[in-house]
């Protein structure tokens, strides 16, 4: 792609030399100040998306497996389904609606991504300013006093006449200037578009930086729920080791257990309640982080305790079309306005070695007293052109071309790696939601064996026909299914969140976005 604009960008500079020379001379001598038929440089034109038509390597299924109990419910695949603004409406949570609308209100990075938005938006207009004429006006009042004979002034009757001594005498002017550099080879047109390019990155930095904070909020408030589910199971599991432990302490006394059993269940218990303060310490780093995506302090954050089964699991989850998802992901769209401005850049460049003109104009009047200043005899004009060609500069009008180019291209081929680590993210995420969907399907199953072996165990053990290092087997085993369960369980609506935020949150479905925003860079084309 690269090559191919640059051959442009060689064509082009040949055939506008010849145009803007011939607009040169007609700016010069007959009088035209505006032209707006040149630019050198490379035209942008957005790169045009993958040719692929998957965004993986084999056939995904329709739906995905299902499991019994909350967020095992099957998902399918709709493929062209738009992408809703709100995304995580879906999982119809109150709390996390009102979480999320709090972090978008108050989040001090996106306070920082609009005012820089904003101020980009004003470059804009700055940068539009020098299509226009300078206009400016000047009043000066003077007190002199020249060498006898040397101050020749025009009187009101026209007439020239010299001071006759030495004394100090007041002069006043008042005039009006204007200035104005012709566009003849469009760099100052070529700045504007990098300008509006720069707008564009910040657009959708902006929207990228409004994606990114809600997606972190739904998998924040995911793994609370998970841990806090956790924590509940370990105390669970907790209670029934102190339970068992309690029941061997009476056999051992009663002679029908041996000492190294009630010693063994004491190491067990303690190795259980070894696992719930870094379970505590997660969940608390956890709370911090939501109260951090707020834009409040830990000590100020009292939200709502969050519970997997308050989360519903969507349904439905669409599937963008590979053609699509160049335009949907904002980092994409960043990518392309950097390469955008990028390009604008080389036009820059090339203009700065070529003619700068000129024009230039001021009117005004000069007289010893207000009352005879703007009289027709005290009328002062000037009209100007210049032209000035840099003819040696060290190099540095050459290097800095160039370096413009190289640009150019570094800005192109992280274009490509941004779209090609974005169909891989796509891609990963559609295969994660198939394979925990089965890896829920069986940890649930695991679940529903382990509690049944450790009660078969159990009821065995006091039947007294196992010994208790069978229980105290099954009791682990069950253990484990519990949190590998839960955490396949969060997993599920982790992976949700993510295949959202993979093809862009649909940001262009939004109706929260600020009409000065809106306005200046537009929506999906």
């Amino acid at each position: 792609m690269i090559r191919q604009v640059e051959g442009m960008f060689w064509l082009k500079i040949r055939s506008m030399r010849r145009v803007c020379a011939i607009g040169t001379v007609l700016a010069l001598f007959g009088g035209v100040s505006v032209l707006t038929g040149c630019a050198v440089g490379p035209d942008y034109r957005r790169p045009a998306p993958p040719d692929v038509k998957s965004y993986t390597a084999h056939t995904l299924p329709a739906r995905t497996a299902a499991a019994a109990g909350p967020g095992g419910s099957a998902q399918s695949f709709v493929v062209g389904r738009k992408v809703e603004g709100a995304w995580w409406s879906l999982f119809r949570s109150p709390e996390l609606d009102r979480l999320i609308s709090v972090a978008l209100a108050h989040n001090p990075s996106l306070v920082a991504a609009q005012n820089t938005l904003l101020a980009a938006q004003d470059q804009v207009r700055v940068g539009e300013g020098a299509f226009f004429p300078s206009l400016s006006g000047s009043v000066n009042a003077a007190r002199e006093l020249q060498p006898f004979q040397s101050a020749g002034l025009t009187t009101t009757t026209g007439k020239v006449t010299g001071s006759t001594s030495n004394s100090p005498f007041s002069l006043l002017n008042a005039g009006v200037s204007v200035s104005y550099a012709p566009d003849v080879f469009g760099g100052v047109r070529r700045q504007v578009e990098g300008l509006e390019a720069a707008a564009q990155e910040q657009r959708f930095a902006l929207e990228a930086a409004y994606l990114a904070l809600t997606a972190n909020v739904v998998t924040a408030a995911v793994t609370d729920a998970s841990l806090r589910a956790q924590i509940v199971a370990t105390k669970g599991i907790v209670a029934a080791e102190r339970n068992e432990l309690q029941i061997l302490q009476r056999q051992v006394t009663l002679g029908g257990a041996a000492e190294s059993s009630v010693m063994t269940q004491q190491a067990l218990l303690a190795q259980t309640l070894a696992t719930l303060p870094p379970l505590e310490n997660q969940l608390a780093q956890t709370r911090n982080q939501l109260a951090a995506y707020e834009g409040a302090y830990p000590a100020d954050f009292h939200d709502p305790d969050f519970n997997l089964a308050q989360l519903h699991l969507p349904h439905r989850l669409p599937v963008s079309l590979p053609s699509e998802l160049v335009r949907q992901r904002p980092d994409i769209r960043e990518a392309a306005a950097v390469l955008h401005q990028d390009t604008a850049a080389v036009g820059v460049a090339t203009a700065n070695m070529l003619p700068q003109i000129t024009l230039s104009g001021s009117v005004g009047h000069e007289a010893l007293t207000a009352a005879s200043l703007f009289t027709p005899e005290t009328l002062l004009w000037n009209l100007a052109a210049g032209v000035v060609q840099p003819l040696f500069e060290g190099g540095s009008l050459f290097y800095q071309r160039r370096a413009a180019i190289a640009t150019m291209r570094a800005a192109a081929a992280t274009y490509q790696d941004t779209v090609i680590l974005a169909f891989q993210n796509v891609s990963d995420v559609l295969v994660s939601l198939t394979n925990d969907a089965r890896a829920l399907q069986a940890d649930r199953a695991a679940e529903t064996a382990t509690r049944e072996s450790l009660d078969v165990a159990e009821a065995q053990y006091r039947a007294g026909a196992v010994p208790y290092t069978t229980v105290l087997t099954a009791e682990q085993s069950y253990e484990k299914s519990v949190i590998i369960r839960i955490q396949a369980t969060a997993q599920r609506y982790a992976d949700t969140a993510a295949l959202f935020q993979a093809l862009g949150g649909g940001w262009w479905q939004r109706r929260d976005v600020a009409p000065n925003i809106e306005k200046c860079c537009g929506v999906l084309p």
